[in-house]
């Protein structure tokens, strides 16, 4: 059931460096108003709502504006914007699968910095279809790792609610569900006592490619690029990395 560190280090660096950018912030109020226009303004009856104000507030994105954004989201305020989700399909250097999920009140716009993102960066868009087939969604579930959270800990609390399986991934845990067994699996996980980081439904690919440092560097290059578009809401890969191969490229970019 175990994994490997992969590139679970590289993922928290980028968190970082999107949150001096402002678009980490942007892109979590970006889901709370999305999921409040979708389900309500209520986080007690509607769980997207609730993991999204759970992971900005986990971000330190200030609670003014959280409750503003739940507010434009539900119609309560006026404001927010007609979000539209796009879904990009492409390959990136090394043959590495690329799916980008954009957020946008401008369609055009989204497709100009999706295409340039990636002929600049030695990708190139798909045909629908022919990249999304080797992605499900799933419910993914961080959890930090801290004293007396371990595997068979985790496992013994969210496997009768409905958790596939739980992947080392260095830094943290990664718990992986059907997306509709999220909620239970992480009542499961608090009921038990453990924090988590994140819940939330992605797509995770099935097949995967490994790549040398080179590769990596490459395959985040684009990731960066396409990260730069203020419509791109979550960019999804099939990229692996040996645990050694990740360590490497972490000490080039430090």
């Amino acid at each position: 059931m175990s994994g490997h560190s992969k590139w679970a280090t590289t993922k928290h660096k980028k968190a970082a460096i999107d949150a001096k950018r402002g678009k980490l912030f942007a892109r979590l109020i970006k889901n709370i108003e999305v999921a409040a226009r979708t389900g309500g303004g209520d986080p007690t009856g509607n769980p997207t709502l609730f993991d999204a104000i759970q992971k900005a507030k986990k971000n330190s994105v200030p609670a003014d504006n959280i409750t503003r954004a739940v507010k434009r989201g539900s119609g309560e305020e006026a404001g927010g914007a007609d979000w539209q989700t796009i879904m990009y399909e492409g390959y990136g250097p090394g043959g590495v699968a690329f799916l980008v999920e954009c957020l946008t009140d401008n369609r055009n716009r989204a497709a100009s910095d999706v295409r340039v993102a990636f002929s600049r960066n030695g990708g190139s868009l798909a045909d629908p279809g022919s990249v999304a087939y080797n992605f499900s969604r799933k419910g993914v579930i961080e959890v930090p790792k801290a004293e007396g959270v371990d595997e068979d800990s985790i496992l013994l609390a969210v496997l009768e609610a409905g958790a596939e399986e739980v992947e080392d991934m260095g830094e943290s845990f990664e718990i992986y569900s059907e997306p509709g067994d999220l909620v239970a699996v992480r009542t499961a996980l608090t009921e038990a006592g453990m924090d988590y980081d994140s819940a939330e439904v992605q797509f995770v690919a099935g097949t995967k490619v490994e790549v040398d440092v080179e590769g990596a560097r490459k395959v985040f290059r684009l990731i960066d690029a396409l990260e730069d578009s203020d419509d791109v809401q979550n960019v999804f890969t099939s990229v692996d990395m040996s645990p050694e191969v990740a360590a490497e490229f972490q000490a080039h970019e430090d």
